[in-house]
């Protein structure tokens, strides 16, 4: 039978994250994300290298089925979907149907990242964007800010990018931490540009701002003089 004859089932999926446990690495990984309580302990790699084989088979039974008992089913759900070969309308809906799944900062990051379609097909993935920075959920507002600082650092979005950051109005930690993040991420990218933002631009809350300053002084991409400048404009009243 060819690979991609073959189908995905829950239990063959449980079966790898079994054999692949590792409880020292579930220790660890959990300490990272408070209140998750369902982690196997499996890692990344071994998780990103089985689910590029399941991307290769049929698995949009065993996806839509959702029927996830651990966290690293959901994140074989989301990268399966990241790594299929579909084109960019149908994976737009995987995509769609995923986002609400996701429940923790993990997940959605290491999900956004692997969405590498959207680096092929950026105008879409744009406009696809759009509803999700102005969602009231936290995960699926994190999931834009997310899909930007992964796929738009780019001097052609950066207006555009703020402006999407800005209307980022969720409260959740991760929601604001993931608009901090991007700051930071474009900030880098456009020194000068965000610079002249930050100093003058009163948009961002007062949280998300004092995040945004300290993800840039714990870059290594940031040069002494400019985290100098940073520090000072930290006492921002």
């Amino acid at each position: 039978m060819k690979k991609q004859d073959e189908k995905v089932t829950t239990a063959r999926v449980r079966e790898f994250l079994e054999e692949n446990t590792d409880p020292g690495y579930r220790k660890f990984h959990s300490s990272l994300l408070p209140g998750v309580d369902n982690i196997m302990g499996v890692r990344l790699p071994a998780l990103r290298k089985f689910s590029q084989n399941l991307a290769k088979m049929q698995w949009q039974d065993w996806f839509a089925q959702a029927d996830d008992q651990w966290y690293e089913e959901t994140m074989l759900r989301g990268l399966t979907v990241a790594y299929s070969k579909l084109d960019c309308a149908e994976k737009m809906t995987y995509v769609e149907r995923f986002v609400p799944d996701i429940s923790n900062w993990a997940v959605c990051d290491c999900f956004c990242s692997t969405l590498k379609d959207a680096d092929r097909y950026q105008e879409e993935y744009w406009e696809f964007l759009e509803p999700y920075f102005i969602s009231d959920r936290e995960y699926k507002a994190r999931f834009g800010a997310v899909m930007l600082l992964s796929h738009f650092v780019k001097k052609e979005y950066l207006e555009k990018s703020i402006q999407r950051l800005e209307s980022i109005t969720q409260q959740g930690y991760y929601a604001r931490m993931a608009v901090a993040w991007a700051i930071s991420i474009y900030f880098v990218a456009f020194p000068g540009e965000m610079l002249d933002y930050l100093q003058h631009s009163h948009k961002l809350d007062e949280f998300t701002y004092k995040k945004s300053l300290q993800k840039i002084l714990e870059s290594y991409r940031v040069d002494k003089e400019t985290k100098q400048i940073i520090k000072e404009m930290r006492q921002r009243g």
